[in-house]
């Protein structure tokens, strides 16, 4: 399991809420270990994906009478993580001991969220995605063999679109940078106002010159409002260490217009825009991002980034990081 302090305190997407049907077990992957997502009566759950007696994986099993049943000797979990019933004795109460790992769950926005161990705030509230004038859709997963910092820093670079994204989000002829403004507050970061021409800005394919707020919200959450005239748009990336070099991402998206494009088009534009910074973001080197500033060349067009190494400095963050 990772074990950073910071990491602890999070709460990572883990699913989207639609791929955890009632009745069924369903494995994932947070932080090194394996847990398994599965739907009481009293809401959702996440525990260690292992059975106390053998060690089997309880995302194989099944759910019977607001139980967890293990597919290898039917064990039987209720909904608090206690085993209330084992088949082969079935008058020994079972043992005081015979309990899940159970870790915090919870719903919002359509996702699964778990945190593996005892987060300070809930997950993030996003306006946009609670107010019924905008569209809500979920993008995702996204799989990269790289760690969380370098996916969120990517995400928060402007610079690059021109570049990795010409044609969709910026174009060679229009890649000079205006200055911006970075402010780091104790909920985090905040660059305001920095504008870009964009040949597709949403994948609705109309040009537009945009204007760009982006926020870090935590660690490895992070969101931009785009905007164009009366036109909002919110992406909020959602990055999860499954492990030490793998990762995924997620992203939710809020517009206040474009209810006519098919949802299709949308998810296969985002895709196709994940596609590109994939191999990039792979390819980088160090994997572990830098905190010490000296140790790669920043300019004015980095501020976002550099504001975000200082604030992972403070924060104490480890993983992903050197």
């Amino acid at each position: 399991m990772l074990n950073d302090p910071v990491l602890n305190q999070e709460w990572f997407v883990v699913a989207r809420s639609a791929d955890v049907p009632e009745g069924k077990p369903v494995a994932a992957r947070l932080l090194g270990q394996d847990i398994v997502l599965w739907r009481s009566q009293e809401g959702v759950r996440a525990w260690q994906d292992l059975c106390i007696h053998r060690g089997a994986k309880l995302s194989l099993g099944s759910v019977a009478n607001n139980c967890l049943v293990c597919p290898y000797h039917g064990w039987t979990y209720d909904a608090s993580g206690r085993c209330v019933r084992i088949p082969a004795h079935p008058n020994l109460p079972p043992p005081l001991k015979a309990r899940a790992q159970v870790l915090q769950a919870r719903e919002q926005h359509g996702f699964l969220w778990v945190s593996a161990g005892e987060p300070h705030n809930p997950p993030p509230q996003f306006a946009e995605a609670e107010d019924e004038s905008f569209r809500k859709i979920v993008a995702g997963p996204y799989q990269f063999h790289a760690q969380g910092p370098r996916i969120i820093e990517n995400f928060l670079d402007v610079a690059h679109l021109p570049v990795v994204h010409a044609g969709f989000l910026g174009d060679g002829t229009h890649a000079q940078m205006a200055d911006y403004e970075v402010e780091t507050t104790p909920d985090g970061i905040v660059a305001r106002d920095i504008p870009i021409w964009q040949p597709d800005p949403d994948g609705a394919g109309r040009a537009a010159e945009v204007s760009y707020t982006y926020q870090v919200h935590r660690p490895l959450i992070a969101s931009f409002r785009k905007l164009h005239n009366d036109q909002v748009m919110l992406m909020v990336l959602f990055v999860t260490p499954m492990d030490e070099n793998r990762s995924t991402a997620w992203a939710l998206f809020a517009m206040n217009y474009g209810h006519d494009i098919p949802e299709e088009q949308l998810l296969a534009y985002q895709d196709h825009i994940t596609a590109q910074d994939k191999p990039i973001v792979e390819s980088q080197r160090p994997e572990l991002l830098p905190l010490d500033l000296q140790a790669e060349l920043h300019l004015r067009s980095d501020k976002t980034a550099i504001a975000y190494r200082r604030w992972l400095r403070e924060l104490g963050m480890s993983y992903g990081t050197a």
